[in-house]
């Protein structure tokens, strides 16, 4: 089993802040015999129309010396969680978190705009010194 990222009690901490309650750490994915492990899964209550929104949340944390082979593994990740939640769990959104200093050193160049655009990603940026969601991006 790999390792947690390393702000991973940070996301939770922020989501739950946000007002998400938190489901499953780690939420855990199987298709025929791949099973696959998204860092966390989320409900929240929507009070206006009384509806259940569930999320999954990947964390990762772009710490490594390039911020294009982290993006990879990021990328190749979500794409492959993607299709086993459309597959097993299709009410459920995947979002990549990333922190916001990554965001706006890394995701706000032209190419990984047109990543991000080619393969629809959502995003939650949060910040690592207040524990907080800055920004979500669907």
């Amino acid at each position: 089993m790999s390792a947690k990222d390393k702000f991973h009690e940070v996301v939770k901490l922020a989501l739950e802040k946000d007002g998400w309650t938190i489901t499953d750490d780690p939420l855990y994915i199987t298709v025929g015999t791949v099973q696959m492990r998204i860092d966390l899964g989320a409900e929240k209550l929507l009070a206006a129309e009384k509806d259940g929104e569930k999320i999954a949340v990947e964390i990762k944390s772009f710490l490594k010396a390039s911020a294009i082979t982290d993006f990879h593994v990021a990328l190749g990740q979500f794409l492959n969680y993607r299709t086993g939640l459309r597959e097993k769990d299709p009410e459920r959104k995947l979002y990549l978190a990333v922190d916001i200093i990554t965001y706006n050193d890394f995701f706000i160049l032209p190419f990984t705009q047109l990543q991000i655009q080619e393969y629809k990603l959502k995003l939650v940026i949060y910040d690592t010194d207040t524990e907080e969601i800055v920004r979500w991006i669907s």
